[in-house]
């Protein structure tokens, strides 16, 4: 059976973005995703973005593997979807350079 990139798609996974859009605050979020997923994916997912950021500011490799324990083969995989991915990290990185939330949500710092 032939995979295509969009098979990741299904009814479930629109309901989980659709439940995550729900969520108003970062207290919100906390409360939310500590429910939804273990320790260890709340680690994983919270390291696989610390190494976007330090990619995106230009961090070499083995730098970056020094300071979150990422192995170098991960973060060559994060950079391959950084460059080539969905643009979704881009967003997010862009959005955040406008001005990032305070702690509990509101306004921008900036």
């Amino acid at each position: 059976m032939t995979m295509t990139p969009d098979d990741w798609r299904t009814s479930a996974t629109d309901e989980l973005f659709d439940a995550i859009l729900l969520v108003r605050d970062r207290h919100e979020a906390e409360r939310f995703f500590r429910d939804l997923c273990t320790l260890s994916e709340l680690h994983d997912m919270a390291q696989r973005w610390q190494v976007v950021r330090l990619l995106e500011e230009g961090r070499h490799y083995g730098e970056i593997s020094r300071m979150t324990g990422a192995s170098t083969a991960t973060i060559t995989r994060i950079a391959s979807w950084l460059r080539h991915g969905t643009g979704g990290y881009r967003l997010v990185l862009e959005r955040g350079a406008q001005g990032r939330p305070t702690a509990r949500g509101g306004s921008p710092t900036r």
